[in-house]
């Protein structure tokens, strides 16, 4: 089990690793794209329609 020094490094922690997993992860179901970049595609494409 992983423990911080504090509860703000336990926090940072937290906040870092859901940063990159809702920006730079990629994914299959996203044809290989990050949940970011999928979700800026797709809100532009809907702007084009």
């Amino acid at each position: 089990m992983k423990r911080w020094e504090s509860t703000r490094a336990a926090r940072l922690a937290v906040f870092s690793w859901i940063a990159r997993y809702n920006t730079k992860r990629r994914h299959s179901a996203n044809g290989q794209l990050s949940p970011l970049v999928y979700e800026q595609q797709a809100a532009s494409l809907e702007l084009a329609a």
